[in-house]
């Protein structure tokens, strides 16, 4: 079984069973994270009562949650802050089955000692498997052929019309040394690629042990053929592919966006587009969803997707298994695998 599937608990006899409550946007999210096999693996370990997910905090009443050791969080899950504390004596443990815990886990929470987990690892891995997938199709230029035969419906000479297509010896940029970037250099390890990455927070040497050279950002863009983003949403990061970074890029080559849309100026991206000369896969977008009629879903050199790389179908279960897992650890008065910081707060999207 693949390591990535298997629970990473530690097989210890659980030192007591934790009240665990559940956190999230809907009873429709819960059924989505919670297999059979998984519900009944959290019941082995805690009380938990499933028919009960907390949306609103105001709107729960005080026996529900004052005797609640651990709170199992999920996608839009209401604000964790000092009210909410006060109201929850007994809490230790915030377990996110899901990525970045910023939008509802505050500060107040590390203060009073909280430990907080996060199942970044997991949602991360479909995104890189998703981006290396559209590496390998945007090398071998499948958009454009998928077009090109669509339109003639007769046989492709597929070395004239695409001569300087295959992955091959291909250059690929990766940009941000994130979770997810570090997941797909991972990946693209196998392949015979030459392979780059931009990030200011890494030494040439960690570049090297991650299997890429570190360029800077405009030298990178302009030497790849594939360029993938995979930076945070910070000031300093909005827009950092803008019109001198897209300029510089390589007549045909591909510019892939599974991050966030706010890291691309989409005004310059369409001109760049509109005029033939590169080729993008989308699946984030600024706004997103686009307004309807905006030309990024009509472009033949484009493949937009509507935010289906991280986490989705199936994948969601992993992410719960990640959360039971560390429920699972502190029953055992074991240490977190993935613990979360305060300070993890600024890098987290």
């Amino acid at each position: 079984m693949n390591a990535a599937l298997h629970s990473t608990a530690v097989p210890k006899t659980p030192r007591f069973r934790p009240k665990v409550a559940l956190a999230m946007q809907d009873s429709d999210l819960r059924d989505a994270l919670f297999s059979k096999r998984l519900r009944s693996r959290l019941e082995s370990i805690c009380d938990c009562d499933f028919s009960l997910v907390i949306q609103d905090f105001k709107a729960t009443p005080d026996e529900a949650i004052e005797d609640v050791d651990v709170l199992l969080t999920g996608w839009f899950s209401p604000r964790i802050d000092a009210t909410v504390l006060a109201r929850m004596p007994r809490l230790r443990l915030i377990a996110h089955a899901g990525g970045s815990v910023k939008g509802h886990v505050l500060p107040e929470c590390w203060e009073r000692g909280i430990t907080v987990t996060t199942a970044a690892e997991a949602n991360a891995l479909p995104v890189a498997e998703y981006t290396l997938g559209l590496i390998l199709l945007a090398g071998k230029s499948t958009m454009a052929a998928s077009h090109l035969y669509t339109q003639r419906q007769t046989k492709i000479d597929r070395e004239l019309e695409f001569p300087d297509s295959g992955n091959y010896e291909r250059s690929i940029g990766i940009v941000g040394a994130s979770t997810i970037g570090r997941l797909v250099l991972e990946r693209l390890r196998p392949f015979d690629f030459d392979v780059s990455v931009y990030d200011p927070t890494i030494s040439d040497a960690e570049a090297l042990r991650l299997g890429a050279r570190r360029l800077g950002l405009d030298e990178l863009m302009s030497g790849s053929d594939i360029v993938s983003l995979h930076a945070p949403v910070l000031s300093g990061t909005v827009n950092m592919v803008g019109p001198a970074q897209l300029a510089a890029m390589k007549d045909g080559s591909t510019l892939i966006n599974t991050a966030r849309g706010e890291l691309v100026d989409h005004n310059a991206l369409i001109a760049e587009l509109k005029s033939g000369r590169l080729n993008a896969f989308l699946d984030v977008t600024s706004p997103e969803p686009l307004p309807a009629g905006h030309p990024l879903y009509t472009l033949p050199n484009v493949l937009l997707t509507p935010h289906i790389a991280g986490s989705m179908g199936s994948e969601l279960h992993r992410l719960a298994a990640y959360a039971i897992d560390e429920i699972e650890r502190y029953a055992a008065a074991a240490p977190p695998r993935f613990p979360v910081g305060l300070t993890d707060l600024v890098r987290m999207a």
